[in-house]
C-alpha cells in the first residue's frame, strides 16, 4: 500500500510540475493571457505612414497645397497687372467754375475739368449749398443720362442750375455769397469725396425755394437745353 501511495503521489507532483510548465512563458514569468498577446491590427490607432490625412480631419494631400499656392500666385500676377486706371471726379481731381448765363433766364452753369492724370467719372448729379443753407436742391430727373460722364484729363463735364422761378413763384428770395458743390460716389447720395468751392459773381447770385439742379451731362447744350 505504501509503494501504491508513493507512486500516486509521485504521478501528481510529475503533473503538476508539467501544468506549471505549460503556464510560464520561457522568461520566469507566468502567462497573463491575452494582455501578452500582440496588440490586434483592428485595436491600433495610428496610421499607416503612408496614408495621407483625411479631409475630416482638416488635413490636404500635398497636391492641394501645391495647387492652392500656384492659384493664388496667379491671382496676385493679374491683380498686378491690372491697376485702378478710373476714379470719380472730385474736388481733388477737378476745377470747378459756376458761371451765370443770359439764357435760359436765371440760369447758371457749372463746369467740370478733369485736371487730373487719370480718366474720372462723374455720377449723378451736383449737390449744392449756397452759404448755410440747410436743405438740398432737387435734381430734374428727366436730364438723366444714359451713361455716367466720362471725363479724360483735360476734358469738361457740365451742370445746369435754375436759379430761381421765372415768374417769381418762387419763396424765399436770398443772395448767396458762396457755393460748395458735393459729388457723389458710385450710390446715390454717397460721399464721392472732396467738395469744390468755385468762385460766384462779386455781386452774388440770387435764388429762390425753384433752385433745381441737372444731372451731370457731357455737353453743355444738354446742361442748359432744359
Amino acid at each position: 500500500m505504501r509503494i501504491r501511495r508513493t507512486r500516486s503521489l509521485l504521478a501528481v507532483t510529475a503533473l503538476t510540475a508539467l501544468a506549471l510548465t505549460a503556464c510560464e512563458n520561457g522568461t520566469g514569468a507566468r502567462d497573463e493571457g491575452a494582455s501578452a498577446l500582440p496588440e490586434s491590427p483592428s485595436t491600433s490607432t495610428s496610421a499607416p505612414a503612408s496614408a495621407p490625412a483625411s479631409p475630416a480631419d482638416g488635413g490636404t494631400t500635398t497636391p492641394a497645397k501645391d495647387g492652392n499656392k500656384e492659384g493664388a500666385k496667379d491671382n496676385a500676377k493679374d491683380g498686378s497687372k491690372t491697376p485702378a486706371t478710373r476714379v470719380l471726379c472730385n474736388g481733388s481731381t477737378t476745377k470747378v467754375t459756376a458761371q451765370p448765363v443770359p439764357r435760359p433766364l436765371n440760369h447758371m452753369l457749372l463746369t467740370v475739368t478733369n485736371t487730373g492724370s487719370k480718366t474720372c467719372d462723374l455720377t449723378y448729379y451736383p449737390v449744392l449749398r449756397f452759404d448755410e443753407m440747410q436743405w438740398v436742391p432737387r435734381a430734374a430727373e428727366e436730364t438723366h443720362p444714359q451713361a455716367v460722364v466720362t471725363l479724360a484729363p483735360g476734358e469738361s463735364g457740365y451742370a445746369g442750375v435754375l436759379l430761381s422761378a421765372a415768374d417769381g413763384s418762387g419763396d424765399g428770395g436770398t443772395t448767396a455769397e458762396k457755393l460748395t458743390v458735393a459729388f457723389q460716389g458710385m450710390t446715390p447720395n454717397s460721399s464721392g469725396g472732396a467738395s469744390a468751392t468755385p468762385a460766384l459773381p462779386a455781386a452774388g447770385v440770387y435764388y429762390d425755394s425753384s433752385l433745381t439742379v441737372t444731372y451731370w451731362q457731357q455737353d453743355q447744350e444738354d446742361a442748359l437745353s432744359w
